[in-house]
């Protein structure tokens, strides 16, 4: 399942995800992954949260991004959730792209029973109607 935290830069996706990270971790039975474009974030979450800093490896493409997510499932088989922190950031996806790109996270966790938590910095309005219908906060 891919869920969607949208919303322009500054209005508070983060503080919402760090929440819903920190929150989920005292109910899940699996491992936990944070993927953000830095490590400022490392001592608001849990600890029993792997935290990534995407940043640090050479990732330039979506199709890229796909197969460095499918690395990390491959690596970790009780991986039940992935948070993403600035989506089109960290998985350089541009617009033509993210469609196809959140069409195959859906695939991916549905395969390998992997929940997939996105924020996007983007209002509503200006996503594709299939991203749309994965929001679940828009701020």
């Amino acid at each position: 399942m891919v869920q969607i935290i949208a919303g322009e830069k500054g209005k508070g996706k983060t503080k919402y995800l760090l929440d819903k990270v920190n929150q989920d971790v005292e109910s899940l039975n699996g491992n936990i992954v944070y993927l953000d474009k830095s490590s400022k974030h490392m001592y608001e979450l849990s600890n029993k949260v792997r935290l990534i800093n995407v940043s640090d490896y050479l990732i330039t493409n979506c199709d890229e991004f796909v197969g460095f997510i499918c690395g990390i499932i491959s690596q970790d088989r009780d991986l039940e959730e992935m948070f993403l922190d600035s989506f089109l950031t960290v998985g350089a996806v541009n617009d033509d792209d993210i469609c196809r790109t959140v069409t195959k996270l859906q695939e991916i966790g549905e395969m390998f029973h992997v929940n997939f938590v996105l924020s996007v910095s983007k209002n509503k309005a200006d996503l594709p109607e299939y991203v749309k219908s994965k929001i679940i906060v828009s701020l």
